[in-house]
């Protein structure tokens, strides 16, 4: 069984209200919390790898600290989610070009059932977030009786 990307539905709708809200300058404010969670400004680049006994996954977060990056494990959902600070400089004269993504970006994987997610891992080295998930014991089938 291999790692999904989850989703909410009707995000990418959600999505594409804000995009459009914030190309024609109106305010992005109606919105409930919940549904700016779902929201992005970015998406990290993810390569998800199973090896025999674990999950590894690689993010790839440049110019993030530890400390930006929140990762959490709930009801079979592993969540990454941060917030990259832009770089403000303002220059006279001169063309300043930005293509660094900056803002909030927030990432969610269903964890199979046969995992040990009491003992997920993440560490943090050269802007690259690698998480380790321990295989558990495969979930069998059993006949239950009737009594």
């Amino acid at each position: 069984m291999s790692l999904i990307q989850y989703r909410k539905p009707y995000s990418l709708l959600s999505e594409l209200q804000t995009d459009l809200s914030r190309f024609f300058g109106q305010p992005v404010g109606s919105e409930t919390s919940a549904e700016m969670a779902t929201v992005a400004d970015w998406s990290p680049a993810v390569d998800i790898i199973e090896e025999e006994d674990k999950y590894v996954i690689h993010a790839d977060v440049p110019g993030m600290k530890p400390d930006d990056i929140e990762v959490t494990m709930e009801k079979g959902v592993l969540t990454l989610k941060g917030t990259r600070e832009s770089v403000n400089k303002e220059e006279q004269d001169k063309y300043t070009r930005v293509e660094r993504v900056h803002g909030t970006f927030f990432r969610r994987f269903t964890i199979p059932d046969a995992t040990d997610t009491k003992n997920i891992e993440a560490k943090f080295k050269d802007g690259v977030l690698t998480i380790t998930i321990p295989k558990g014991e495969e979930i069998k089938p059993r006949r239950i009786e009737i009594h």
